[in-house]
């Protein structure tokens, strides 16, 4: 199904008056509390129209987050909470190179939404020390199409007025003004709890008011009420692997889910930063397809379908296994390939086919395991070795007409030769065709009980004896 957003272009935004731009998930591992549809509930009952996701260095959340969002009639903004490098990604130097500071960049389109996946990804092979960093060259290469907030916290600019040297933050201003013109901004917060920050959000004003760079209003999300700092403390706690030490639990930080209410009393002295965050939401508009299948593009041949294309190495399948055609053989033959055909899948077939095919010719041991084993298609161009006739196997628990989901086909690749049939893949169907995947877990509730008692200070024995008082399979 394909997901639009033209309606949401014409929103109007004549009723609200601040949107969240500077917002982290649970996806910021560790780091922050909030599942992305209690961010979106939260904004929308609010009666705020839009809401951007900016995770820490990652786009982890951002497809779950953008079809959250146009779900519940919410325009989605995609952003990412970046790291920068001190010097270049490409140093690593213990003392120096783990100090880095931030940087907010948020798409306006597709094309800035594709321009943060590159720089998310370069961050992670070329920058990656302690965190995925990105540096200046990066951003110079990637910078269009994307709006850059300087954060009030830990951009290099508040670091320097930290450090009372105006000069350098003026430098550095002019340095990412150069870079992003018009599409920069300093992020101004609300945090008169912390010692000496209103002062430094008077400097920022003060330099983007000399250096003609607007101000926009944020309050950094990592958690939804109040009440949840002591719960976000020690899941730090558990990524750093101390404890909580003196005032930490009763640490006054606010770092939850405003609304705009309160967002208009916090920013009244800077009406101009409120409406920046509307101004900066209307420019954000990303369009993603979804629901489209997109295969590699396996090499065609002259004059012929994909679908064709199948059929044919079906029909060679029965000469190779031997198999006999009957009148049930054809039958379930032209069941599956319609089913195939009308879903759209058979370029899927073909690439996997070849894969196994190179497996084979060089010698690479694979197995093909689930209900694969219920295609006799799958079976006559290789890409299993049981007959599934023999075993009255079904193929509707493979692939039926009421599957939205594609084929899952499993394959396991021996260990020591996974790397030759990946550059295989690479180089028949491009670098850019070919990535892999990381997966998520939760902590068990039994784990979450033993780290959150060492990370208060208790003893091994506190948190091992209470934990074994929850049931085993208990989600934490």
């Amino acid at each position: 199904m394909y997901m639009c957003m033209h309606t949401l272009l014409y929103y109007r935004y004549m009723s609200a008056n601040f949107t969240h731009l500077h917002v982290h998930s649970h996806y910021s591992l560790l780091n922050a509390l909030p599942k992305i549809p209690e961010l979106v509930e939260a904004a929308k009952r609010d009666g705020q129209e839009a809401l951007a996701l900016t995770d820490d260095g990652n786009l982890y959340g951002a497809i779950e987050f953008y079809k959250t969002c146009i779900k519940e009639g919410i325009k989605p903004i995609i952003g990412v909470d970046f790291y920068v490098a001190p010097r270049t990604r490409h140093d690593k130097e213990f003392r120096i190179d783990n100090r880095t500071s931030r940087l907010v960049l948020l798409a306006k389109n597709k094309a800035g939404y594709d321009n943060l996946i590159k720089l998310v990804t370069y961050s992670f092979l070329e920058g990656f020390y302690y965190r995925p960093r990105i540096d200046d060259e990066l951003i110079e290469a990637y910078h269009d199409n994307l709006i850059a907030i300087l954060p009030s916290f830990a951009a290099p600019t508040s670091r320097a007025l930290r450090d009372n040297d105006a000069t350098k933050a003026a430098d550095i201003l002019a340095h990412y003004k150069k870079m992003f013109g018009d599409n920069l901004y300093l992020e101004i917060t609300h945090h008169p709890e912390i010692a000496g920050h209103r002062e430094l959000q008077e400097r920022i004003a003060a330099l983007g008011e000399q250096h003609d760079v607007p101000l926009v209003a944020a309050h950094d999300v990592y958690y939804m009420k109040k009440s949840d700092n002591l719960a976000r403390e020690l899941a730090r706690k558990i990524q750093s692997g101390t404890h909580l030490a003196g005032d930490e639990a009763d640490r006054p930080e606010d770092f939850s889910f405003i609304t705009q209410k309160t967002a208009q009393s916090y920013f009244r002295a800077y009406p101009q930063a409120l409406e920046n965050t509307v101004r900066i939401a209307e420019q954000c508009n990303v369009e993603l397809r979804l629901g489209e299948w997109i295969f590699p593009e396996y090499p065609p041949e002259p004059g012929k379908t994909y679908d064709e294309m199948l059929r044919d190495a079906v029909m060679r399948g029965l000469t190779q296994r031997g198999l006999e055609r009957t009148p049930d053989v054809d039958a379930r033959i032209e069941k599956e390939l319609g089913i195939i055909r009308d879903k759209g899948f058979s370029p899927y077939f073909l690439v996997v086919s070849d894969l196994l095919r190179y497996a084979k010719e060089h010698g690479i041991y694979t197995n093909t395991r689930g209900s694969a084993a219920g295609s006799l298609v799958s079976y006559l161009i290789g890409i299993i070795n049981v007959n599934p006739l023999d075993y009255n196997l079904p193929f509707e628990r493979f692939l039926n007409p009421e599957r939205p989901s594609a084929p899952d086909i499993d394959m396991d690749i021996a260990d020591n030769r996974r790397d030759d049939l990946i550059d295989y893949a690479r180089k028949k169907y491009g670098d850019d065709h070919v990535a892999q995947i990381g997966t998520f877990g939760t902590m068990m509730a039994r784990a979450v009980v033993r780290d959150v008692a060492r990370a208060l200070g208790h003893s091994y024995s506190v948190g091992d004896r209470i934990a074994k008082l929850i049931p085993f399979g208990a989600q934490g």
